[in-house]
């Protein structure tokens, strides 16, 4: 796949490119620590459709956009006034398989669907001609495997086929193109496998609608290993998922800022060609503080900020814990550094594909 120049042009998301090059983004933050804020009940969860359905549905964030629409809206709302370039839809559980874990794999195309049209509805309202607002539609790593055995016991045991993976994100990506998203995120990723799948699927939703939008991929580092889950340091991680030829390659969740800064400065001198996002845990879990994290947004965004200083970042934002409050902050302390630079070659190829 090559998600930057095999059909020509990106028809969404053609400015992201130079954005990249002038200064660095801001990428949204946690969707699930807003949520929490609302302290909804299992009613929120459901509609006139799923008033009698077997299962308990709370804490299927996914599914808000169908049941509470208004909550998703507010909190895109809220991180655009704070400062985000970009905003995520509300679909990082929102495949047909991780969907089948509450029973509602059937109402994955229209999860996806409904959530990229709230998005784009958020977004075009906090545009201007100066700052563009972009929605990325994401594709979470979904809860089965495809390189990595469910059953300790057993290690070539499977719970799902790349093939099954494949179709799942094919449904998905296919909805989010149609309601609206400006680019593709694959994050979050723990195994590479289930990662091949889903970029196989982006280029298939991409090839048969004629439309090349930007690809995002982020991976997430485990622990101090330095290995995502299914083995593979930052370095081969790049090197599996290069072939894609992503606007941009990067670290989400897990790690906060300051146990993430040798992998992403790894990844800023591996992949010379392709801009780099970095979107961290706002520390360590603390079920004390507000968000269920440590870290509050002025060290976030110091952190943050010393990333910016030493050259590492084209895209900044925050994962679990962090609120509109921590991208406020990151926002502002990235703000006045020049982001990262890019090899002049691929960086014309970017332009002549925008």
């Amino acid at each position: 796949m090559n998600s930057t120049t095999q059909a020509g042009t990106y028809s969404r998301g053609a400015a992201l490119p130079a954005i990249l090059r002038h200064r660095i983004a801001i990428i949204d933050g946690a969707m699930g620590t807003m949520i929490q804020r609302y302290k909804l009940q299992e009613a929120d969860f459901r509609n006139a459709a799923l008033a009698d359905h077997p299962k308990d549905l709370k804490g299927n964030n996914d599914l808000l956009v169908l049941t509470r629409p208004d909550v998703i809206e507010q909190i895109h709302a809220q991180y655009l006034a704070a400062g985000a370039d970009i905003i995520e839809t509300n679909t990082f559980g929102a495949t047909s398989i991780a969907q089948e874990d509450y029973g509602l794999g059937h109402l994955a195309r229209e999860m996806n669907l409904a959530a990229a049209r709230i998005a784009r509805q958020a977004a075009d309202a906090a545009s201007t001609p100066d700052k563009p607002r972009f929605v990325a539609g994401a594709l979470g790593p979904t809860p089965r495997t495809a390189s990595i055995s469910p059953d300790v016991n057993d290690p070539g045991a499977r719970n799902v086929s790349f093939d099954q993976l494949r179709e799942a994100y094919r449904e998905q990506a296919q909805a989010l193109l149609d309601g609206g998203c400006d680019l593709f995120l694959v994050e979050t990723i723990f195994d590479t496998l289930n990662a091949k799948a889903a970029i196989f699927a982006l280029d298939e939703v991409m090839e048969a609608s004629g439309e090349r939008l930007p690809v995002i991929i982020s991976g997430t580092v485990t622990d101090a290993s330095g290995r995502i889950l299914s083995g593979q340091t930052v370095a081969a991680f790049w090197n599996s998922v290069r072939h894609a030829r992503p606007l941009a390659v990067g670290l989400n969740c897990a790690l906060g800022a300051a146990l993430m800064r040798p992998y992403i400065e790894e990844l800023a001198k591996v992949a010379g060609d392709t801009f780099i996002s970095c979107y961290p845990n706002a520390g360590l879990p603390n079920p004390m503080s507000d968000t269920g994290f440590d870290e509050t947004p002025p060290v976030t965004g110091s952190l943050m900020e010393d990333f910016a200083r030493v050259g590492f970042l084209n895209i900044a934002g925050g994962c679990c814990g962090t609120t509109p409050e921590h991208i406020a902050e990151i926002a502002r302390r990235v703000g006045s550094y020049r982001p990262r630079g890019l090899h002049d070659r691929m960086f014309s190829q970017l332009l002549e594909a925008a």
